[in-house]
């Protein structure tokens, strides 16, 4: 069998680097987008785009729906996004060898979303949210690009686990 190498790799890890620039463009996308909710809004500012849609300006100093906040737990979540980032490496580095795509679209969203959010507290303190669905009375939490993007990640990861064993229960049982 031949095998093609790309930046000393073998041609089973041509995908790295492309998964790799993908987390890259997340990080840069949501980076980009928070710098424009931070040059254009006061915080606590929120503009009504639609009757369930709004621009808000928000900074979460915890995690996901504000657990945490207040807690001074900045260093905390640092520690754990960047090692749950470490993992997700390398189980991109595993997984890019076998050419599961969609399990590496999973990593790499969370990935993405993680270190965007990780580059905030680190630099900032907390996270810029910008990003807020609403209805009459009810609000989900305000939201970025980076909790979209680990959101969406989880979602792929859950459902390739749930295809996978669906796989593997109707090989063990056609054997």
């Amino acid at each position: 069998m031949l095998e093609i190498g790309f930046m000393g790799l073998k041609s089973k890890y041509i995908n790295l680097p492309l998964w790799l620039i993908i987390a890259g463009l997340i990080i840069l996308l949501d980076q980009v987008t928070k710098s424009l909710a931070v040059g254009s809004l006061r915080l606590g500012e929120l503009v009504n785009v639609s009757s369930i849609f709004s621009w808000v300006r928000w900074h979460n100093d915890g995690a996901a729906f504000s657990l945490l906040g207040g807690l001074n737990a900045r260093w905390f979540l640092v520690a754990i996004s960047l090692g749950f980032s470490v993992f997700l490496i390398r189980e991109l580095v595993k997984t890019s060898r076998i050419d599961q795509h969609m399990l590496c679209l999973a990593y790499v969203l969370v990935l993405g979303g993680a270190l965007g959010n990780a580059i905030d507290r680190i630099f900032l303190g907390y996270v810029v949210d910008f990003i807020l669905f609403h209805y009459r009375e009810w609000y989900f939490p305000a939201f970025n690009l980076a909790d979209a993007s680990i959101t969406v990640g989880a979602i792929f990861w859950i459902a390739y686990g749930v295809f996978e064993v669906g796989n593997s229960t109707e090989k063990n049982q056609g054997s």
